[in-house]
């Protein structure tokens, strides 16, 4: 796709990657079969190719619209299309420079403004622990929209962290919502690298990856929060503290890894932090590529085979965002449990998406209840999946327990 930059885009580096990323799209519309809001609207301009489109008569001086903004806002980014793009076009990162284009030139209303500047502010908040324990005390009186996102109860090992000092250690991202949201899930991971010898150490410094603000169009706040960590991260890996250096960053948060993973490419341009990001990027590594040791060290500790069956959701950006598949799966069928996806529509999204799921309630809500649907045909007795975000979606919309796989691992590890 041939692409003439307007003056104002030309000799940036967001005009250029940009119009290197449309030069890659050859307009065969493979995308447009995977995308979940084009299979739920049925507009083009609400698939990626209509997307592209949309976006690159933005990059040549066309006046974006209200319109332009609503089809840009729908994109989940779930990169599905990446996954099925012949072309390896990067429909990602266009599109987080496509939405921030569009927002610098179309005004919200009030309301839009303000509720995005509470997501962005709010759930990176030190405050967020103290509002999420209060939603939790007042459940019941919530509006169901608040209610979905509060879990109902916690669980009993939540706060039961190991004590062990091991030789080998790992920086473990400990996220901005997750902590208060579903502590359970980094005190499993714990428990379970420290059952492999692996201690866990958190930068207590470290704190939201810098998806949020990116994707919410604050790509300074974005990339703040991405420098904060690497300063916060950078003494583990040099080995300047007492405790010598990490030999990886593992997240159990895919969506997290996905933008670590990115962090080189992110900050390509700052000559202060680019071989830092660098090798942050190298080192991250998502929780499901550590199986392969789990199951060599802990499968002589494990039954033949685990009570109930278990449906594994895969999300996006595990399977698309960092393309990593079968893992899961694979690690825990070796393990002994009976684990399935599901037969139709693995491949899609849940709807969650990060903030989506608050932002376009009416979509992400159609999406969860198809993916419930799918998975409820395997008659799971628990679904897992492996990000924080599509566990709470789905989880409130079934009375099925939803949870991490680590969860389930740990489990099984020390049955109550």
């Amino acid at each position: 796709m041939q692409t003439n930059l307007a003056p104002e885009f030309q000799g940036t580096p967001e005009g250029a990657e940009a119009e290197a990323i449309l030069r890659k799209c050859v307009h065969c519309g493979f995308c447009t079969a995977t995308c979940p809001t084009y299979q739920l609207l049925g507009d083009e301009l609400d698939g990626p190719r209509g997307r592209i489109y949309l976006m690159k008569q933005v990059l040549e001086g066309a006046a974006p619209t209200r319109a332009t903004q609503l089809h840009l806002d729908r994109c989940l980014t779930c990169r599905n299309c990446e996954s099925t793009c012949p072309s390896g076009v990067q429909y990602g990162h266009l599109v987080d420079i496509g939405r921030k284009i569009v927002d610098d030139k179309v005004p919200r209303p009030a309301g839009e403004r303000a509720v995005r500047w509470l997501l962005r502010e709010g759930l990176t908040s030190p405050l967020f622990g103290t509002a999420m324990a209060l939603g939790k005390a007042v459940r019941p009186l919530l509006p169901a929209t608040l209610a979905d996102k509060v879990p109902s109860a916690t669980h009993p090992r939540a706060r039961q962290w190991p004590t062990k000092t091991r030789d080998r250690k790992m920086l473990m991202l400990a996220g901005c919502v997750q902590p208060a949201m579903l502590p359970n899930i980094n005190a499993a991971t714990a428990r379970v690298l420290d059952a492999v010898g692996i201690q866990v150490v958190i930068a207590g410094k470290a704190g939201c990856c810098g998806a949020l603000r990116t994707h919410l169009s604050d790509h300074d706040g974005g990339l703040a929060d991405m420098r904060r960590n690497i300063d916060a991260w950078w003494p583990h890996i040099s080995g300047e503290t007492a405790d010598g250096s990490v030999e990886a960053i593992v997240v159990n948060a895919s969506a997290c890894g996905v933008q670590i993973k990115d962090y080189g490419h992110a900050l390509a341009h700052d000559t202060a932090y680019a071989q830092k990001a660098a090798r942050i990027a190298s080192l991250a590594r998502d929780l499901s590529e550590l199986l392969p040791e789990i199951v060599k060290v802990l499968k002589p500790r494990m039954a033949d085979a685990q009570p109930g069956k278990l449906a594994f959701h895969p999300p996006c950006t595990l399977q698309h965002g960092q393309q990593l598949r079968g893992g899961v799966e694979g690690g825990l069928r070796a393990l002994g449990f009976d684990v399935a996806v599901a037969m139709n529509e693995s491949h899609l999204c849940c709807g969650s998406a990060g903030t989506y799921s608050v932002l376009q309630p009416g979509l992400s809500k159609q999406l969860r209840d198809r993916k419930l649907v799918n998975l409820a045909e395997l008659q799971p007795s628990a679904i897992v999946s492996a990000n924080v975000g599509c566990i709470q979606h789905l989880q409130s919309g079934t009375a099925t327990p939803v949870k991490h796989w680590v969860e389930a691992l740990d489990d099984a590890l020390h049955p109550a």
